[in-house]
């Protein structure tokens, strides 16, 4: 089980949207990221920053694989067509990149 951090920013404009959207995630997109070994997914919101903070477990052998395979989801396209409007990336992410992930630097289970 490997764990992942990452962070974006969100449009102060999109919050409420982009709580109500969160409070009924699509079934098919909780589908996708669990058959893709997706696990225990969590976003916290800082305010008033406006930064969303994901974290999540990834179960699988590789998670590039696993993430394409998620990518190419077409219930998982039309979801992201609702929240990136909301995101608003970080100007120092990584190419390629979305939202930035994090290097884990410490861990207590």
């Amino acid at each position: 089980m490997k764990r992942y951090g990452m962070v974006i920013g969100l449009r102060p404009e999109k919050i409420a949207e982009y709580k109500q959207l969160h409070a009924a995630v699509w079934p098919g997109v909780l589908d996708t990221l669990s058959r893709n070994g997706v696990h225990n997914f969590t976003i916290f919101l800082k305010e008033p920053e406006n930064l969303l903070f994901g974290t999540f477990e990834y179960d699988g052998d590789d998670y590039s694989v696993a993430a394409e395979k998620i990518a190419a989801d077409p219930v998982t396209q039309e979801w992201w067509t609702l929240t990136e409007p909301c995101q608003a990336p970080l100007a120092t992410r990584k190419e390629g990149e979305w939202w930035a992930y994090l290097e884990e630097v410490f861990h207590l289970d």
